[in-house]
């Protein structure tokens, strides 16, 4: 065990970020950041089944899901609790910001156990915690690769563009408890961390993670079946170690053709749908607005609810 996150550390954290903001109703970003421009868009659904897989590569987080998750029943349910607090994180206000991260921290503070049998380079009983400050950074490291990952298979961004992102990510990462000195520097040391670790003995691939992993592709017990083509991307994208570990296949054809026509096809896409609910719902408040019945239903698609939240009453 490294170190776990107090409540204290975070809420030392948040101190440091209300000092930060300028604008309160616009949040810990708002709508000039990297971060709103490419957290908008829906094309970052696209690498979900990535991130998915190389959080259950950590042991921790597949024994976790399996023993305090109800993910392989409904995963569904799964994403919507995901988004419904990153986009609390990202969109809302600070202070929506601020409950969500508070939230997220309590949630973590059950979510504990033993491995039931060895995996990698963990022994079998070792313990786990998801406030963790390692296996915090791990998932949120798959979070932001993967969204860069997905944003760029549809639409181009500049090295520069990519290091503000990651810059700009260190807010996100400490609403999650994760202080900046635990982070890479710059992008490519962060990269180049996800790549050590993707070889590391820190991850493993079990049954039962491979088990899970089958599940999310297949949309197992819900009615969202990912195509071909999303299981393709997801394949190619994955460090080839961990896809062999989780038994993916490679589909050259159906890799060429969606990597051909995705981008085509999504930046026809009107804003109503291309862009996520949440985003929809920030600028209505920063425009004094109520939100409409159609960012209402997108809002429910993407957070299973109509609104972010955490709301002021």
């Amino acid at each position: 065990m490294e170190s776990l996150v107090s409540r204290a550390d975070l809420e030392s954290l948040l101190a440091t970020l209300e000092r930060q903001t300028v604008d309160p109703r616009a949040g810990l970003f708002g709508p000039n950041s990297i971060t709103w421009k490419i957290s908008r868009e829906s094309a970052l659904f696209l690498g979900s089944g990535r991130a998915a897989l190389l959080q259950l590569a950590h042991p921790w987080v597949a024994a976790a899901i399996a023993e305090h998750s109800t993910v392989l029943n409904n995963p569904v349910a799964r994403f919507h609790n995901t988004f419904r607090i990153v986009f609390a994180m990202i969109f809302g206000s600070r202070d929506q910001a601020f409950a969500a991260a508070r939230h997220l921290h309590t949630l973590h503070t059950h979510i504990r156990g033993e491995l039931p049998e060895a995996v990698a380079g963990w022994p079998h009983h070792a313990h786990y915690e998801a406030n963790e400050l390692a296996a915090l950074c791990w998932v949120f490291g798959t979070l932001i690769e993967g969204a860069v990952l997905a944003y760029e298979s549809v639409l181009p961004l500049t090295a520069m563009e990519r290091e503000q992102y990651y810059q700009e990510s260190r807010t996100l990462a400490a609403l999650f408890g994760i202080p900046s000195s635990a982070l890479p520097a710059d992008w490519a040391a962060f990269t180049e961390h996800n790549r050590s670790m993707h070889e590391s003995d820190v991850l493993g691939v079990n049954a039962k993670a491979r088990a899970m992993g089958e599940a999310i592709l297949s949309g197992a017990g819900s009615w969202i079946h990912p195509p071909r083509w999303y299981g393709a991307l997801t394949a190619a994208w994955m460090p080839p170690r961990l896809r062999d570990e989780f038994g993916l296949q490679t589909n050259d054809r159906v890799l060429t053709r969606a990597v051909r026509w995705l981008p085509c096809f999504y930046t026809a896409l009107p804003a109503t749908l291309r862009f996520v609910g949440p985003y929809h719902e920030a600028l209505a408040r920063l425009r004094g607005r109520d939100e409409n019945w159609l960012t209402r239903r997108n809002n429910t698609f993407w957070i299973g609810e109509p609104l972010l939240p955490f709301r002021s009453r």
